[in-house]
């Protein structure tokens, strides 16, 4: 089986491992003073890559589901990791349907956990979520000022529809 491998640089090791452990439903199966790896045959993988404009790198990663109880048992997940959840709700966006949510890491990383419910001719655009995506850790957000995870928290300050 191959597997795909993902690093993340993270300046909290202890608070990343606490919010990756919640989001994952699972403890890191190496944990080191300085490194912890977590291998994971659920969830799989659904890697994109587009080219709009945007800064290149890494943009956000995500969880997919598929079905509505997969997607109530990551949105749980998402409430354990002690971190504000913007819940967007069914949105066109990648040029599908789907129902989503958006959480960031300690570092202000972006993750989508979504359920996939049909096809679209547009790409869609991220309505919901632009007015709250600043480009990185530490830049202002709309309404906050600095904060360290800038789309997540603009969300919690502004009130639209986030959760903590």
């Amino acid at each position: 089986m191959k597997r795909l491998h993902v690093h993340v640089s993270v300046d909290d090791l202890a608070g990343s491992v606490r919010f990756y452990s919640a989001l994952f439903g699972a403890e890191p199966t190496v944990a080191k003073p300085d490194y912890a790896k977590w291998m994971l045959d659920d969830p799989r993988v659904n890697f994109a890559i587009s080219a709009r404009g945007g800064k290149t790198g890494v943009d956000h990663l995500g969880i997919q589901v598929e079905t509505p109880e997969e997607l109530k048992e990551v949105y749980g997940r998402l409430q354990e990791a002690e971190r504000p959840v913007l819940e967007e709700g069914a949105t066109t966006c990648c040029y599908a349907e789907s129902e989503k949510a958006w959480i960031s890491d300690p570092q202000g990383l972006l993750w989508e956990s979504f359920l996939t419910t049909g096809e679209s001719t547009i790409y869609g655009d991220d309505e919901k979520l632009a007015g709250f995506r600043t480009g990185g850790k530490g830049e202002s957000s709309p309404c906050c000022g600095s904060t360290p995870a800038p789309v997540i928290e603009a969300a919690c300050c502004s009130g639209t529809g986030a959760n903590k």
